[in-house]
């Protein structure tokens, strides 16, 4: 059984996100990252970077949230109910589940290993590598060079785990949470990517 959609769950400066391109061009599946930054924004009526601040904004847990998300009782009806990381949490859960149905599909993080747990149709990819190569990358590819690019790390993906604890319920990171967890300063981001397109096939 081929893997139509697949999620990807990154740390920072992994080069996740281009290894989900890859993935998706490999495969020729849809490619959801900033375009479901843009979905979401275009249906919640909040800017795009506000929408991604949000995404990585969530510093306590919401029980309610929680316990709605656990249950699959996501409908649009919550204005009023939750805070904005809350409310923007259900809409993303509800887009999410929306166009892994419409058809194959890579999903660059946003909680989507966790929404599509179930789904058995998914393959589920983390990707981690060693600081080393992760500093070199970001101040390589995003300028990172106003102070520590290793505290920049650190910062990104605490929220990350953060963020994920509070809406799932489950440890960031954790290789039982997926399919397949693989070193992209080890193998390189090309490999990774073939490696999950070849197994997306089986």
């Amino acid at each position: 059984m081929s893997r139509k959609v697949i999620t990807i769950s990154r740390e920072f400066g992994s080069g996740g996100r281009s290894i989900g391109k890859m993935v998706a061009e490999k495969l020729g599946y849809a490619y959801y990252d900033q375009a479901l930054v843009e979905l979401i924004a275009k249906e919640s009526g909040y800017s795009e970077d506000f929408v991604e601040q949000r995404g990585e904004d969530a510093t306590s847990k919401s029980s309610f949230l929680f316990n709605l998300s656990r249950s699959g009782g996501t409908g649009g009806n919550y204005d009023g109910v939750y805070a904005i990381s809350d409310k923007l949490y259900v809409l993303q859960h509800n887009i999410i589940k929306r166009i892994a149905a419409e058809g194959p599909c890579v999903i660059v993080g946003r909680c989507s290993d966790y929404i599509l747990k179930d789904e058995e149709s998914c393959l589920h990819a983390f990707i981690h590598a060693d600081t080393d190569f992760k500093a070199d990358r970001i101040v390589r590819l995003y300028g990172e060079r106003e102070g520590s690019p290793e505290k920049r790390l650190e910062e990104k993906d605490k929220k990350r785990q953060v963020y994920y604890k509070n809406y799932t319920g489950r440890t960031w990171g954790l290789s039982m949470n997926y399919d397949l967890c693989l070193n992209s300063g080890k193998f390189g981001i090309e490999k990774c990517a073939e490696i999950i397109a070849e197994l997306a096939k089986v």
